[in-house]
């Protein structure tokens, strides 16, 4: 059984580059779970309400049901469910689950292969953060559901190539050098001798959701702020002036300097040349990453010590 190749084909629901991530999130919670306790079934009440969590957190915006990747991730032949009554989902309805006792655990196909294979939970993980996630949000979601992928021997992993990461380099050379190694959004410029440090090319829209590596698709940032876009803190409007998330909270004068502060700047074009991101770039980002609605330009949390 090539259970990479079940893994990368999880069927999805998709249009015109929508997120839909609850499988992944929940395959990656099991597999979590199971590097800590293998023998372990899953009740759906923690799941509903971890993965209820990790929706919040790392899904889209809109709102959904973990009961949904639940009772549907059955079918793709990687989970099973069983209720007081025996094997099999009984629905997805939040109730039925609820009062059925179901409970899930990974498929026992893939449960031997990982015991026989323990370096292929760590092949199956990244490849869903390859796949799924933007690269800056891969560490904050391994520790949200507590895997640990430090341990990989490398001598061992046979990674399914998802990005020419010659291309990857390139980008970054082609959106430092277009936007004068500076972030667009606050001006750092920082360096060692020649070499720029905490610059990183990110992209608007997703290269796991058909997001071109190209400069009409990518802005300089510094590694704060390209965190803070992927995690739909901070966006861009149609005019290209940055907008900040209604859900962000902050106290402190570096949360009102570094972030509150970037409400409504422009981010000019690339002064080294290129083209500026195209709109149809930014209005996924604001439609699947973004959270919420934009705070009002000057209302910032107010200022504690820090």
């Amino acid at each position: 059984m090539d259970w990479v190749e079940r893994v990368r084909t999880l069927r999805q629901w998709s249009g015109n580059g929508t997120r839909a991530p609850h499988k992944p999130l929940l395959m990656l919670y099991a597999l979590g779970r199971f590097q800590r306790a293998p023998g372990q079934d899953l009740p759906y009440t923690e799941v509903e309400r971890d993965l209820k969590d990790l929706l919040r957190d790392f899904g889209p915006p809109r709102q959904t049901s973990p009961s949904y990747p639940f009772h549907h991730l059955e079918s793709d032949g990687v989970w099973e469910v069983r209720t007081d009554d025996g094997p099999g989902s009984p629905g997805s309805g939040v109730t039925v689950l609820r009062e059925s006792g179901a409970r899930g655990r990974l498929a026992p196909g893939l449960r031997s292969a990982l015991d026989t294979d323990p370096a292929l939970l760590e092949r199956l993980a990244q490849l869903l953060l390859d796949t799924h996630f933007a690269p800056s949000l891969h560490a904050d979601l391994t520790a949200a559901v507590g895997l640990d992928l430090d341990a990989v021997d490398e001598a061992r992993r046979v990674m399914v190539p998802v990005r020419d990461r010659r291309r990857a380099a390139e980008l970054r050379r082609e959106v430092l050098s277009a936007y004068a190694f500076r972030c667009a959004f606050c001006g750092f410029d920082g360096a060692v001798g020649r070499v720029p440090v905490g610059l990183e090319a990110a992209h608007v829209r997703w290269w796991a959701f058909r997001g071109a590596d190209a400069l009409h698709n990518a802005l300089c940032l510094c590694s704060l702020h390209h965190r803070l876009f992927d995690r739909g803190v901070l966006g861009l409007d149609p005019g290209r002036r940055i907008t900040v998330s209604g859900a962000f909270t902050g106290r402190g004068t570096a949360a009102r300097d570094q972030v509150f502060a970037l409400a409504d700047r422009r981010v000019e074009d690339p002064p080294g040349g290129g083209e500026p991101v195209a709109p149809e770039n930014i209005a996924w980002h604001t439609g699947q990453v973004f959270r919420g609605t934009s705070r009002p330009t000057g209302t910032a949390e107010p200022v504690t010590a820090c």
